[in-house]
């Protein structure tokens, strides 16, 4: 009998430590604790962008209420049709568009071939040639404007928009810089043995390392959009007709001619926004590959 009722009482298990119970609980109180950090944060950011929208949404009558409504009382959809009528919008997209597109070529083509010669290429002064090249990142974009805006004048480009895009094809320094150690990660054994079948630099930089450098390419092409997308001084500084101004000095146009007509020109920044913003979800995996990747892509 005893032996049965020693089988029937269950083994008692010893309580977890407590140094441990304590571990546990506090680092769920931690991820409690930051996730509502993150979350706030976040809400801060997601504000300007909510108050954009509503504004946008809203009549000139109520824009001008207090205290402010959070939502419109009667959501008017045909602000962001008639922002897009009170300025050749389309037309300013097009202008944008296409100085956007072939700054993306030239940076990513130029800097690219440049950061090959500074990772791959072996010559005589490759380092002293680099930092002098890389200490250029240091001179703000005020100091060489005057420069820039008299050579660009005397050669005839002032009032078109060549200085805009001319310039890309000459690399940046920045991008270089990040290119070059991406370069610097991949084994020199895959450039020797496309040497020891016959392929010269320029095939070895087309056929292995373009493959490779695809992540870092589309974040630089994607910088180099953002960039060039929000340019607002550059424009305004060479383009003198308005058949070729950028979006970003229609917007400047449509507030000075239309400044009291806040509605609208919420409507017509929203409209300018979503570009941008599809390209980054579109490239959003690729841009996080590009900035975390620091060696070969299996």
């Amino acid at each position: 009998m005893k032996a049965m009722e020693q089988i029937a009482i269950p083994a008692h298990t010893a309580p977890a430590p407590a140094w441990w119970q304590s571990f546990t609980t506090g680092d769920r109180l931690t991820k409690v604790v930051a996730y509502l950090i993150c979350t706030v944060v976040g809400i801060g950011y997601l504000f300007p962008l909510y108050w954009m929208l509503t504004t946008a949404l809203k009549t000139d009558v109520e824009i001008f209420q207090f205290p402010p409504t959070l939502l419109p009382a009667m959501p008017q959809w045909q602000n962001f049709l008639a922002s897009t009528t009170y300025i050749p919008f389309w037309l300013y997209m097009w202008n944008t568009v296409v100085i956007c597109g072939l700054t993306i070529i030239g940076t990513v083509v130029s800097c690219a071939l440049i950061a090959y010669g500074f990772a791959r290429v072996r010559w005589p002064g490759r380092d002293l040639v680099f930092m002098i090249y890389l200490s250029t990142i240091m001179l703000p974009a005020q100091v060489t404007m005057i420069p820039l805006y008299i050579i660009f004048r005397q050669i005839g480009w002032y009032g078109t928009m060549l200085p805009l895009v001319v310039p890309a094809f000459f690399g940046n320094a920045l991008y270089v810089f990040l290119l070059r150690q991406f370069l610097m990660t991949i084994p020199n054994e895959l450039s020797d043995a496309a040497r020891i079948d016959g392929a010269g630099e320029l095939g070895i930089f087309w056929r292995i390392m373009v493959p490779l450098l695809t992540p870092a390419l589309s974040t630089v092409a994607l910088f180099t959009f953002v960039g060039a997308y929000r340019d607002y001084l550059g424009p305004l500084i060479y383009l003198t007709d308005q058949s070729q101004w950028t979006i970003s000095l229609g917007l400047k146009m449509f507030q000075n001619m239309y400044g009291a007509q806040w509605q609208l020109m919420m409507a017509a920044s929203a409209l300018t926004m979503i570009p941008t913003v599809v390209l980054f979800f579109l490239t959003q995996r690729t841009f996080i590959e590009g900035i975390a990747l620091t060696g070969i892509k299996g």
